[in-house]
C-alpha cells in the first residue's frame, strides 16, 4: 500500500507534467486523468495536432509494469500530422510515430515495447536512400478501434486497419488489416480464432 507521502509525489509529477506539456506544446490536447510514471520523449511539430484523451496512462519503467520495459514512451507527430489517441488507453513503453495519421479508439491497450509506425522511415529505392529522397519515403495511416489489445514487442505498420476489440499476440508483426473480434498472431501476423 502506498504511503500519503509516495501519493502525494505522484500526483505533484502528474500536474506538474500536465502544465509541462500544455505550456510547451500548445497543439497537443491532454485529457483529464492522464497519467505517467516518466518523462517521455515527445516531439511535435508546429503544424501537427496531438489529442490524448481522458484517463490515458503511459508506463516507461518496468517497476510500473513487470512484463519489463526496455525503453521509455516516445512520440513524434510529423508536419501536418495527426495522433489522436481515445479515451481509456494504456501504453507501456510504447513507441508512435505518426507522418500522415494515427488513430486509436477508446479502451485500447499496448503491451510492453510495442511500435506504431504510419511511415517507412526510408525510400525503398537504395539510390534514394543514399541521397534521403523523402518525397520517396511511403507512409500511410492507421486506424485502429475500440478495446484492441496489442502484446508486447508487436509492431503495427503503416496503412493497417485494426477493428475494434481484436486481440494481437505477443510479438507480432502487424502489415495488414485485421477484422472485428478476431485473434491474430506471428510474423507475419496470421489468423488465429474469432472471439
Amino acid at each position: 500500500m502506498l504511503g500519503p507521502y509516495y501519493k502525494s509525489m505522484i500526483f505533484i509529477r502528474r500536474f506538474a507534467y500536465r502544465i509541462y506539456l500544455k505550456i510547451r506544446f500548445k497543439n497537443a490536447h491532454i485529457g483529464n486523468g492522464f497519467q505517467t510514471d516518466a518523462f517521455f520523449d515527445l516531439s511535435l511539430h508546429k503544424k501537427s495536432k496531438l489529442k490524448i484523451g481522458d484517463n490515458c496512462i503511459f508506463k516507461s519503467k518496468t517497476k510500473s509494469n513487470f512484463v519489463g520495459i526496455n525503453k521509455k514512451m516516445s512520440i513524434r507527430v510529423c508536419e501536418n500530422a495527426d495522433l489522436l489517441i481515445g479515451n481509456n488507453c494504456g501504453f507501456s513503453g510504447t513507441s508512435i510515430y505518426s507522418s500522415k495519421k494515427i488513430q486509436i479508439g477508446d479502451f485500447c491497450n499496448f503491451g510492453g515495447n510495442t511500435f506504431i509506425w504510419d511511415t517507412d522511415f526510408h525510400p525503398l529505392g537504395f539510390i534514394s536512400r543514399r541521397i534521403h529522397k523523402i518525397e520517396e519515403i511511403n507512409s500511410s495511416p492507421i486506424i485502429i478501434g475500440e478495446d484492441v489489445f496489442i502484446g508486447a514487442n508487436s509492431i503495427i505498420l503503416k496503412g493497417v486497419q485494426i477493428g475494434s476489440r481484436a486481440i494481437i499476440g505477443a510479438g507480432s508483426v502487424v502489415s495488414k488489416n485485421i477484422p472485428s473480434d478476431e485473434i491474430w498472431a506471428g510474423n507475419p501476423v496470421k489468423f488465429i480464432r474469432k472471439i
